[in-house]
């Protein structure tokens, strides 16, 4: 069964997750490489997976990760404490895979990406191929957005976060985020066949 995009996520207060993250970030800034090891293997995920969908380059990914922790390691002593340390390492990562897309100019690589977009198959033999068919067209939907769409489609619905962090990670006001969403899903919606439009 394909999963529906529904409302996004709301805001969520800081955590204890974020106040681990603190610490870590506190003992990086000490010189702690096992803190930052612990940071690093922490967020890869995330991070590769988040990079993964907004490049949609997978041999630039690890590149721009790498790129990223780099400069929290050695920036680490300029987290302020004005957002959660994942909105301040999202942001990083965010501004360097759009500047890795502007140094680039070949052509995006699009295998693999509607299996990451919908998750594993979940559905009965008997749908296999209408479920097939649905995934292939939203997926080549949601590569037709721009990086900066395709950022805040996989923010909101796969990272969990709300549009007041998104706006934090991509230095711009809330409602350009707004702005940004109502366009991504109208343009998915203008992509998709009549159908398939239930699962906006």
């Amino acid at each position: 069964m394909l999963r529906k995009i529904g409302k996004p996520v709301p805001d969520v207060p800081q955590s204890s997750v974020n106040a681990d993250d603190v610490a870590l970030i506190e003992r990086v800034v000490a010189g702690d490489l096992r803190a930052f090891e612990t940071l690093y293997r922490s967020y890869f995920p995330r991070l590769t997976r988040f990079l993964e969908r907004m490049m949609r380059r997978p041999e630039l990914v690890e590149e721009v990760l790498n790129d990223t922790m780099l400069v929290v390691a050695r920036n680490a002593q300029k987290y302020n404490h004005a957002s959660k340390v994942s909105t301040w390492i999202f942001a990083i990562a965010y501004r360097k895979a759009l500047k890795a897309l502007r140094d680039v100019n070949d052509p995006v690589d699009l295998d693999g990406s509607l299996d990451d977009l919908l998750g594993p198959d979940q559905h009965e033999p008997k749908d296999e191929m209408m479920q097939l068919q649905l995934r292939r067209v939203l997926g080549e939907a949601v590569e037709a957005l721009s990086a900066n769409h395709r950022a805040v489609i996989e923010l909101t619905y796969f990272q969990g976060a709300g549009y007041r962090e998104i706006a934090d990670i991509m230095g711009c006001p809330i409602e350009t985020v707004k702005t940004r969403m109502f366009h991504a899903r109208r343009r998915l919606k203008a992509l998709l066949p009549a159908h398939s439009e239930d699962l906006l």
